[in-house]
């Protein structure tokens, strides 16, 4: 029998899950051998409750530009990176906290009608990111590890889920430079049939005697490693905190958000959207605290001659995450290629910025459009959050969902060829 809890009751209702979980330690290997655990329950996410009521009414102040809408998806607590199941059937979406949450729209109305916690038999860990293969294998980078799931999108009816180690609990970083900061995990397949694994450092600028150390281990770039884990490599060097990729639809080349130093100020140094074009470039971090603006740790110290520049600027600790290349049909030419990116919004800012989701033209040749607020309203009048969004992914249908960690839902924006006046 399925619980189901109101988003007022969620936090009471994981509290009741969590002994259960921990005493499921020898959970995953039973899994790979195809065994049952015991668990019998989920949690199930209520779609009608008042929070459903409360998030549309602030979705009617959300600007958008001619002819496209957007409309609650579902209501999923601290919803974060999603990943779209290749059949179409489930969403995934992670947390940087210990659920991942299944999405389920049976009827093809275009709104969620199941939200629940995927193998809830597994504990888990700030699992933020899951990424799905083309073949349908579904990976969840985590904290500290990188699962694998084969066909979930099939068999996450189950609390028992067959899971594999891509990489083993407490080998994705060392256990001594695990941190509560920075360690939400993005992933992709890259052309190569590779898995990218984006690896943030836990400092705001890292001392001198990390450098050595995290450069070997990937921390503060991007990893990569076949699917089964083997042929580890740093792909990518000189990030601070990524926790959005994409590859472009046409050439393959790696995209990724980044998000820059704090405390230099309001208005400085940017967020970047970087262009990787072969292994082992380096951008510009720590020597550079967002696009050409010096830390102050590093000033005196003379840049790598090889540092690869940002290919987009954004607004300064706007906190951009989650990106996609739009490769759907349903929204106008112009979007085709380009990248969608969420802005979770400032921290520390004194007036607060982002929480939008932005537009960047990208060309055939890599060049880059102008970058433009493409949903906007999350940020009041007032200084104040009504949502941030986190991430954004596509449906098989050409509209795009976004994630809002705030208010704990997924948005659907959809397009539909305005009226002739």
């Amino acid at each position: 029998m399925r619980t189901k809890l109101t988003l007022a009751a969620l936090a009471a209702g994981t509290m009741l899950c969590a002994p259960a979980h921990a005493q499921n330690d020898d959970a995953l290997e039973r899994l790979g051998n195809f065994q049952t655990t015991g668990t019998t329950e989920f949690t199930v996410i209520d779609q009608d409750s008042d929070s459903a009521e409360a998030i549309s009414r602030t979705l009617e102040q959300i600007e958008l530009p001619d002819g496209f809408s957007i409309d609650l998806y579902a209501l999923v607590p601290d919803a974060r990176h999603m990943a779209v199941g290749p059949q179409g059937i489930v969403v995934f979406v992670g947390t940087r906290k210990t659920e991942v949450w299944a999405v389920t729209d049976r009827d093809k109305d275009r709104v969620a009608d199941e939200v629940k916690n995927f193998a809830p038999s597994l504990a888990k860990a700030i699992p933020n990111g899951p990424c799905f293969s083309p073949e349908g294998v579904l990976f969840i980078a985590e904290q500290n590890r990188v699962l694998q799931y084969p066909a979930a999108e099939f068999f996450y009816e189950s609390p028992d889920v067959v899971a594999v180690p891509v990489i083993a609990g407490g080998e994705l970083v060392p256990e001594e430079e695990v941190s509560y900061n920075h360690t939400a995990r993005v992933c992709d397949i890259g052309p190569d049939g590779k898995l990218y694994i984006s690896l943030g450092q836990p400092y705001n600028v890292p001392p001198a005697e990390k450098r050595d150390l995290y450069e070997e281990q990937g921390i503060g770039g991007i990893i990569r490693v076949n699917q089964d884990g083997s042929d580890r490599e740093v792909y990518t060097y000189g990030v601070r905190n990524s926790v959005g990729q994409d590859f472009h639809p046409e050439t393959g080349d790696l995209w990724f958000t980044d998000n820059q130093v704090d405390g230099m100020g309001d208005d400085i140094p940017p967020g970047e959207i970087n262009h990787q074009t072969e292994a082992g470039q380096n951008f510009g971090f720590p020597w550079y605290g967002g696009g050409s603006i010096r830390t102050n740790e590093y000033k005196d110290e003379e840049v790598p001659a090889d540092v690869v520049m940002p290919a987009v600027e954004m607004e300064a600790h706007a906190a951009d995450l989650g990106m996609v290349f739009y490769s759907g049909d349903m929204f106008p030419d112009e979007y085709r290629n380009g990248i969608f990116s969420a802005q979770h919004g400032s921290w520390n800012r004194t007036e607060p910025v982002g929480a939008r989701v932005m537009f960047t033209p990208v060309g055939e040749d890599g060049t880059v459009g102008e970058t433009v607020a493409f949903a906007e309203g999350w940020l009041d009048e007032n200084g104040e959050y009504l949502g941030r969004p986190v991430d954004v992914a596509q449906l098989r249908d050409g509209s795009i969902l976004v994630s809002d960690d705030l208010a704990g839902a997924i948005y659907r924006i959809s397009y539909d060829e305005p009226q002739a006046q």
